[in-house]
This record gives C-alpha cells, sequence and structure tokens, in this order.
C-alpha cells in the first residue's frame, strides 16, 4: 500500500493505492480525498497488461449532493471506450470526451493521483536508466471526469541505490516536475502535489 499527501501550503489532498504487481503489468485500487475545486471523495480501479498497457480504469467519485463514474476501457490496439454514469447537480465540466484523440494512447493518467504516473516510467526503465520518451495519454480530469487526449514527456534524469529522478512535462510547455521515484518505479515525491508517507514502525 502507497500512501501520498500534499505538502504543506498546498491544498490538502490525501491519496492511497494497493497495488498488485505482476510481470510487465500491474493492478491497483485507490483512493483520493480532496478539497479543491470543491470537497469530493474518489475511489478507482485500474487494471493493466503487459508491457503496462492500460486496459481498465474504473472511477467513482462523489460530493456534497452529486455523484459520477467513468468507466474508461482500452482493447490494447488504440481503441477507447467509456461509459459514465451522474447523479445530482455539480457546477462541473461533463465526464467523458472525444475518444477517437486517443487512438495513440497506452496510458491513462489520473489527475491528481501519483500512481499512474508509474506505467511510461516502467514499460521504458526510465528509473534504471538513460532515456526520454513522448507519451498521449488518456489523461481523466479530477473531479469532473473528463477524458483529455494530453502529450507528454518522461525524462531520466539521474538515479542512485534508492531510485532515480524523472522530468514530467506536458507537451504544449504548460507544466513541468521533476519526480522522484523508487526502486521499482513508484512516485515517492511529485513537486508540486504529493509526497509519499512513510509508515510508522511498528511498536
Amino acid at each position: 500500500m502507497l500512501t501520498w499527501q500534499s505538502p504543506p501550503g498546498l491544498p490538502w489532498q490525501v491519496d492511497t493505492a494497493l497495488v498488485d504487481p505482476e510481470p510487465g503489468a500491474l493492478q491497483a485500487t485507490g483512493k483520493q480525498i480532496g478539497l479543491e475545486p470543491l470537497p469530493y471523495t474518489l475511489e478507482w480501479a485500474l487494471e493493466t497488461s503487459e508491457p503496462w498497457v492500460t486496459r481498465r480504469l474504473t472511477v467513482w467519485v462523489q460530493g456534497e449532493d452529486w455523484s459520477r463514474s467513468l468507466h474508461l476501457t482500452h482493447d490494447g490496439a488504440g481503441s477507447w471506450r467509456y461509459d459514465v454514469q451522474l447523479a445530482g447537480t455539480v457546477d462541473l465540466p461533463d465526464p467523458g470526451g472525444d475518444t477517437t484523440a486517443l487512438t495513440d494512447a497506452l496510458d491513462c493518467d489520473l489527475g491528481r493521483c501519483p500512481l499512474t504516473n508509474t506505467m511510461p516510467v516502467l514499460r521504458h526503465r526510465l528509473h534504471t536508466g538513460p532515456g526520454t520518451r513522448d507519451h498521449l495519454m488518456a489523461w481523466v480530469s479530477v473531479p469532473d471526469l473528463r477524458v483529455v487526449a494530453m502529450g507528454q514527456r518522461y525524462e531520466h534524469l539521474d538515479a542512485g541505490p534508492g531510485g532515480a529522478r524523472v522530468r514530467y512535462a506536458n507537451l504544449d510547455g504548460t507544466f513541468t516536475a521533476d519526480l522522484t521515484v523508487d526502486a521499482d518505479g513508484f512516485v515517492v515525491d511529485y513537486p508540486g502535489l504529493a509526497r509519499r508517507v512513510s509508515p510508522r514502525p511498528a511498536r
């Protein structure tokens, strides 16, 4: 189980992920609680196939007097589909989006969730050695659950005994962050978003 929390000075948020790694793939479930742009609680379930390619992402989110869900699937060959459900009224954009723009995408990227940065890092082993890779992502905005085609770049910066630093950037130039990942490729520090919380030692 991995847990992240927003650092001091940022809007409060906490994420947890229970990860079941497999050779070349992973399955994971998680929860997120956030306060902006309005208070919400969110749960998600992710399934990938080799080599760490998204097959299914299901997200449920709710707030005061509203809820919505997204079930996003990928056939592994470029075809994406989704189903959405909504209840209540809230001032957020509609969920879903244009899946025809996702034809070249292999990965989902769940907004504000450090776990979904892991798949491109592992696929290209950017946590172990040099490399730069550009990706098209099926980015899921939180908490509205819009699905947007987003170009991203991952670049290995350096590595040490305990992990590495990988630069993440949107290809439109709107955002860059130097992620610290552990030896297994999972995010430890995501500047501007979250840091891993270490469990307290057992007494």
